[in-house]
């Protein structure tokens, strides 16, 4: 074994007993899960005790759960943004307490036009650092090869730009990457520094330059699983370019990418590597194609997102890296960590009762004048419900508008599975779709039809009768033929996953769903816009596989889309 891979066993082997120390602890806290969840919530109290906020909604001298539910409203973000712009022009108090000290910004995506800012503290980087070192080690421990190897995770610059009060602006993947220990840096293939790529096609190249001369590494990491397959795609079309770039220690997308940026990365790329090129080229020629699954064989897990609208690209995702085992990252969000999975190739992760207090609302009690609200002790196996977070920034009773599936306990505490957004809802006739039902109906087709998508959204349409559409680029289709298949076969699966859509299918009130074929490259284009508009990271978008707006495939056909095979 190289003297270098026994060197970062043994240097990592300082963090990896501390992690072990931080899931012990986060694993006790799970016994007593209401006992646990009371401090939680009574620690957070205290934290922001003296912000005007606190002050505001009385909640410095609040006793009990009960109290502290009589005091505030279920809230959404819009609740909190009058606070919130007081903070980003330097206000601290208007939020958080004088001693919560505020790091950034984390940009998210919301369901208006403009960008959430969720206020990351101190306590809560602590807290969420936390729940990665638990995940973390669970991880290495199921796979004790990936300490011998290195890690290629992808993640996005925390400091885009700043607020007029001064604070950075961006993605807390990036500030977790800034503030990570040298000895651990030396684990990640692709440096910290590649997230100030401000340009996105010059960032997945770099990040490929790096990982493709790597050819030790074992856990491959970022949000979404359709990042990984666009990360393979391009490996695959830009396959002589990188293989030039490895051998003669150059980056051909250099001229892209900010100076400073280029220079703190000089070191790293100038170092030629011809054997690794020839080995590489070795694989493009015998295979015909450069997919992970041939030059980065000792790839231990993958670790995405695998649950919702994500488990939908597991099928292609195989397609490119093989059959590896998928550790989902756990239910997270800018706003909080939810869930930590502590299995391979299951999306339920335990609930994170040591950090947030949570509470939740029955599914079919969602949206009523005085829903009946839970602690998570309470939870019903096999229930769904929506969930609700208090965390150390700043936000309380937040409604995050997500819906997950009580799986189980561990010991007393739920774990969790996220099953959709709840604004994914499509309802024309009283049929109720779910995005969790549209991802489960065209992933079980597109596995049986071995189809690989990369994209797909399925949205209503007004005909004679209604019906839906599934729209997804020609490219990933075979041909009309395989498209009318696909729609057939999603149609007969929805069917059968939804009663109600059953029903008004059966009885003429829904027409048949049919492929609607788009132009190559609209999905990219469309991601683009959305991200540009609505803020958040490219790793992290979450394409939305329902869009219940019945205008929507007009609207994207419309747009000006340059071909983008």
């Amino acid at each position: 074994m190289h003297f270098l891979c026994k060197l970062r066993a043994f240097v990592g082997a300082i963090p990896r007993a501390s992690a072990r120390r931080e899931a012990r602890s986060f694993l006790a806290t799970t016994v007593d899960c209401r006992s646990t969840q009371r401090r939680v919530l009574n620690e957070l109290l205290a934290l922001n005790a003296d912000s005007h906020f606190s002050s505001d909604h009385r909640l410095a001298d609040v006793k009990s759960a009960a109290e502290f539910r009589a005091r505030l409203p279920v809230a959404d973000y819009e609740y909190f943004r009058p606070y919130i712009e007081r903070l980003k022009r330097g206000e601290h108090q208007a939020l958080l307490g004088s001693d919560n000290r505020l790091l950034m910004f984390a940009l998210s995506s919301g369901t208006t036009a403009q960008s959430k800012f969720i206020p990351i503290t101190q306590r809560f980087l602590d807290d969420y650092r936390h729940g990665w070192q638990v995940w973390g080690i669970h991880t290495l421990d199921a796979h004790p090869g990936i300490n011998r190897r290195r890690i290629l995770q992808l993640s996005s610059d925390y400091d885009r730009f700043r607020t007029e009060g001064g604070t950075p602006c961006g993605n807390i993947s990036g500030l977790v990457a800034a503030v990570q220990k040298k000895i651990v840096q030396t684990m990640y293939t692709v440096p910290g520094i590649v997230s100030k790529i401000g340009d996105s096609d010059a960032k997945n190249y770099t990040a490929l330059r790096l990982g493709l001369a790597d050819d030790n590494v074992g856990m491959v990491m970022t949000a979404n699983p359709s990042t990984l397959i666009h990360l393979a795609r391009t490996a695959d079309a830009k396959s002589e370019s990188l293989i030039r770039d490895i051998a003669d220690g150059t980056l051909a997308v250099e001229g892209d990418i900010e100076p400073a940026v280029a220079k703190q990365l000089k070191r790293q790329i100038a170092k030629r590597n011809p054997a690794r090129a020839r080995e590489l080229e070795q694989i493009a020629e015998k295979s015909g194609h450069l997919h992970p699954r041939d030059y980065w064989t000792g790839i231990q897990a993958l670790a995405v997102w695998s649950a919702g609208s994500a488990g939908a690209y597991l099928h292609s995702l195989r397609r490119y890296f093989g059959e590896i085992p998928v550790r989902d990252h756990g239910l997270s969000a800018s706003e909080g960590r939810m869930t930590i999975p502590i299995h391979d190739n299951r999306s339920a992760g335990i609930l994170d009762v040591s950090t947030h207090y949570f509470e939740f609302i029955p599914e079919n009690e969602y949206g009523s004048n005085d829903p009946n609200v839970l602690e998570a002790h309470e939870l019903v196996e096999g229930e769904n419900y929506y969930i609700l977070l208090t965390t150390s920034s700043g936000l309380y009773r937040y409604d995050i508008c997500d819906v997950v599936r009580c799986e189980g306990f561990y010991h007393t505490t739920p774990m969790l599975e996220f099953l959709h957004k709840g604004a994914h809802i499509s309802n024309i006739t009283g049929e109720k779709i779910s995005e969790s039902q549209v991802v489960t109906a065209v992933r079980t087709c597109i596995e049986r039809l071995n189809i690989h998508l990369k994209h797909f959204t399925v949205c209503p349409a007004w005909d004679d009768p209604p019906r839906y559409e599934l729209l997804a680029e020609e490219r990933d289709i075979a041909s009309p033929a395989m498209g009318r298949a696909l729609a057939e076969t999603v149609d007969a699966q929805l069917r059968q996953l939804n009663c109600e859509y059953g029903s008004k299918r059966q009885s003429g009130r829904l027409g048949e769903l049919v492929w609607t074929p788009l132009p190559s490259g609209t999905w990219a284009n469309f991601t683009e816009r959305r991200r540009r508009t609505l803020g958040g990271s490219l790793e992290q978008y979450k394409h939305p596989c329902l869009v219940p707006e019945m205008n929507f495939s007009a609207t994207l056909l419309r747009e000006d889309v340059p071909d983008a095979a």
